[in-house]
């Protein structure tokens, strides 16, 4: 399973279902890969995630989501152009994240693969 987000990390409650499905569907032994792109992508960089909430006054942080889904094995991965885009390098990246794709990594895995499916946020 590929999740695609791309919602907008200022709307914190966004930040919620992609990552607890994510971390159900691998405790479920499903293969799950997370992708973020576009404004997402600075979910990747350390710091970001940490200062957002879901819920408002929660003590529990986005970035306690990642964590929760990476201990469960999902893989985390940036979209290349977000580095360019947020002025990120891989060392910026937080330790959840599994490396760097591209646009085509979840075109040949959709195309390639029959046992795929894609959720997108």
């Amino acid at each position: 399973m590929i999740i695609m987000v791309n919602s907008d990390p200022r709307n914190g409650e966004e930040m919620g279902a992609p990552f607890f499905q994510a971390t159900v569907a691998a405790a479920m032994d499903y293969e799950v890969e997370i992708v973020c792109t576009a404004t997402s992508g600075q979910l990747m960089k350390k710091g970001v995630a940490e200062a957002l909430r879901v819920k408002a006054g929660s003590d529990k942080s986005v970035y306690d989501f990642i964590k929760d889904a990476h201990d469960a094995g999902v893989k985390f991965y940036c979209c290349s152009p977000n580095l360019d885009l947020f002025d990120m390098t891989e060392a910026d990246l937080i330790p959840e994240c599994s490396g760097i794709v591209g646009g085509a990594h979840v075109i040949e895995e959709v195309m390639e693969n029959d046992d795929v499916k894609v959720l997108t946020y």
